[in-house]
């Protein structure tokens, strides 16, 4: 499964790209930033955005998107960003027909690191030695990146799992009152 994580952001939105299956060894197949000048209209910071996350999209190809869920901060002007990054990214998987998952930062963390309080050092550490690198990525953006297209890859196969589920229960169900 290939796996492009995206944490969304204005002025720097990080990017990786994650290769394996859940229970072997994972690879970086890249991993960057899509950069936008603060001081730019945010038509035009949307637009770099959008354009960045499609030739990245292009370039590797990834058959799914893991997006950080955006949460509420102090700060709504950053929020707000955040949040049209994100659906700027969800927008481009979404015209090419990649599913896209969305995954909270404290999820992401436990994933890693086995705690959902995790610091960015420590995620920063874990991605570094779960894709046998020699340095953790940087900006923390990046490495933020690749930990959401590791956690999507290692809990994909339970939510698949889970949503078969709930369609087979919710089918027979349906049949039991139709019948």
């Amino acid at each position: 499964m290939r796996v492009l994580g995206v944490d969304p952001g204005l002025t720097r939105c990080g990017i990786g790209v994650v290769e394996g299956t859940a229970g072997r060894p994972l690879t970086m197949v890249g991993v960057g930033v899509v950069r936008t000048p603060a001081d730019a209209d945010l038509g035009h910071r949307l637009l770099a955005v959008e354009q960045g996350i499609e030739q990245w999209l292009d370039e590797h190809r990834p058959e799914h998107m893991a997006v950080e869920r955006v949460f509420s901060q102090h700060n709504v002007r950053t929020v707000m960003g955040t949040a049209q990054a994100s659906a700027v990214a969800m927008l481009c998987a979404a015209r090419r027909g990649i599913p896209v998952a969305l995954h909270t930062p404290s999820e992401v963390k436990a994933a890693v690191t086995g705690s959902g309080r995790a610091d960015k050092a420590q995620v920063g550490a874990m991605v570094t030695r779960l894709l046998r690198l020699d340095a953790p990525p940087k900006p923390a953006d990046a490495a933020d990146a690749l930990a959401l297209a590791i956690c999507h890859i290692w809990r994909a196969p339970a939510q698949n799992r889970l949503q078969q589920a709930v369609a087979q229960h919710t089918a027979h169900a349906t049949k039991g009152r139709t019948a």
